[in-house]
């Protein structure tokens, strides 16, 4: 049934574009119709079939892929007589989309259990069954088309949020705040635990720029990143500079351009320079040299690009004091004088929270680079200003997965209980860290809408992803043999475990 003629904003939306009006019912819908179908699963359900005649039941439909690969990750589907499976949904108008698109080429397509399409058509060899929509919707194509058009599939309904979202809601926001705390501190000795481990074999320092390292290459490129942060002794051995380094990093990471653009005079200058000290290098460090293919650059923001992040640390590696300044900025509030405090007790005085950013902001930032600061990639044109090497959101990241677990576990070592206090209050009120895609599903699905601003620092996110990984990645999309709603449920009554720290 069509919006109510006297519905003038809807008639606003049908008119200027706002919504995708289908002229003819025989025209195919736009992808993002349906994908926003399948979101919702505006299907007659009990009518699904494969193009070769095999019922298909839809225990969940899957999350929305913000990352590119399979349109949703995650579903449950049930396909004739065979047990449910997890996998991926891929959609597309056509079944010819799946050779065309590349998908049957590509390795991230690999859990793809089920081709949805509009048509009807026979299935493909080598490929996932073919489900068509175009028989089982609930409505008229063109109504949902004025309903679903503007849908987005990263905000989930609420038939679609976990199990323990509606246990979680039941809580205040004290108590949703402590379990949050609880799974933070859980992460953050983990973190801990694996610098002290690494310091084990390789020393303190060189567990640092390990973990300095990874954080430089994001969750894209922790591995080629934590390979060439290994092999540091090696070759930083008589290369002071930061021009000397960045050129030894960009070599032995496979990163250097074999050829001049030829179309930027700024770019080729620096790129022959490095070259020039290159060269002369790189048959001494030819048995360490990456390839370049164990680096990923689909879905990086320019400013993450493997060759510019290199050039920052080089400056990193530059400054012969990075380390003592790292120490005496894990001191700071402690300068006053003060006894130590009992344990359990945390200073309430001392350095902010947003001063406490600051300050490390101004130990790993760089003032300018000659060639980065104006670059994103060699290959890029010249920025009309200079962009900061560093921004905000990495500092963030540099605190809660390095320095301040590196820190916590060196003064544990060290047994200053006090010092660990100190870190701890700074790990639990570090502002909020950058959104990202692991989060935004996870605040949906454990949190649902409304009580986000429980996240208010970077601790309760870390604490967030903790759940998810402990639990969420151990059950499936309909929180199959999940206990996290049960040990909410229990510990909220009194009758259940304690959250770890309680």
């Amino acid at each position: 049934m069509s919006p109510p003629p006297e519905n003038f904003y809807a008639d606003w939306r049908s008119r200027f574009g706002v919504v995708h009006v289908l002229r003819d019912e025989n025209d195919p819908p736009p992808e993002r119709l349906l994908q926003a179908i399948w979101h919702h699963q505006r299907l007659q359900r009990d009518r699904l079939q494969t193009a070769d005649g095999k019922s298909v039941r839809v225990l969940h439909p899957g999350f929305a892929s913000v990352e590119g690969g399979p349109d949703f990750r995650g579903a449950v589907i049930q396909i004739g007589d065979a047990a449910p499976c997890s996998g991926d949904v891929e959609i597309d108008l056509r079944v010819g989309g799946w050779r065309a698109h590349g998908h049957d080429r590509n390795p991230n397509f690999k859990n793809v259990l089920l081709h949805v399409v509009w048509d009807d058509a026979r299935p493909m060899p080598n490929a996932p069954p073919v489900l068509p929509l175009s028989h089982s919707l609930d409505a008229p194509l063109a109504e949902l088309g004025l309903w679903l058009e503007n849908d987005s599939p990263r905000v989930l309904p609420e038939s679609l949020r976990g199990q323990c979202c509606v246990v979680l809601r039941e809580l205040d926001e004290m108590r949703q705040s402590k379990i949050l705390d609880s799974a933070a501190r859980v992460r953050f000795q983990a973190k801990a635990e694996q610098f002290r481990a690494r310091a084990r074999h390789v020393g303190w320092e060189q567990a640092l720029w390990e973990g300095l390292f990874r954080a430089l290459g994001y969750k894209h490129n922790i591995w080629p990143m934590q390979n060439l942060a290994e092999l540091r002794p090696r070759w930083t051995r008589g290369a002071d500079p930061a021009f000397a380094l960045q050129a030894r990093l960009l070599g032995i990471s496979g990163l250097l351009p074999l050829e001049l653009t030829r179309a930027q005079a700024g770019g080729d200058g620096y790129l022959r320079r490095v070259w020039d000290c290159w060269w002369r290098e790189r048959d001494a460090f030819s048995d360490c040299i990456l390839p370049r293919a164990v680096w990923k650059f689909h879905g990086l923001r320019p400013a993450n690009h493997p060759q510019r992040r290199l050039a920052l640390a080089a400056h990193w590696l530059a400054d012969k004091n990075l380390i003592s300044k790292i120490e005496s900025w894990s001191v700071a509030e402690m300068s006053d004088g003060r006894a130590a405090l009992p344990r359990g007790l945390v200073p309430q005085c001392g350095i902010s929270p947003t001063k406490s950013v600051d300050s490390l902001r101004e130990i790993f930032e760089v003032e300018r680079d000659e060639f980065w600061s104006w670059h994103w990639t060699f290959r890029s044109a010249r920025l009309k200003k200079p962009q900061p090497l560093l921004g905000d959101a990495r500092v963030t990241d540099l605190a809660v997965n390095v320095i301040l677990p590196w820190l916590w576990t060196r003064a544990a070592e060290g047994k200053n209980g006090r010092l660990q206090r100190v870190i701890e209050h700074r790990y639990a009120a570090w502002p909020q860290a950058e959104d990202n895609s692991i989060l935004k599903l996870a605040r949906q699905r454990l949190l649902g809408v409304g009580r986000s601003h429980v996240l208010r620092s970077a601790s309760a996110q870390q604490g967030l992803i903790q759940i998810t990984r402990d639990f969420c990645e151990h059950s499936n999309a309909i929180c199959e043999n999940c206990r996290f709603p049960e040990l909410v449920r229990g510990w909220n009554r009194g009758t259940g475990f304690q959250p770890v720290g309680n």
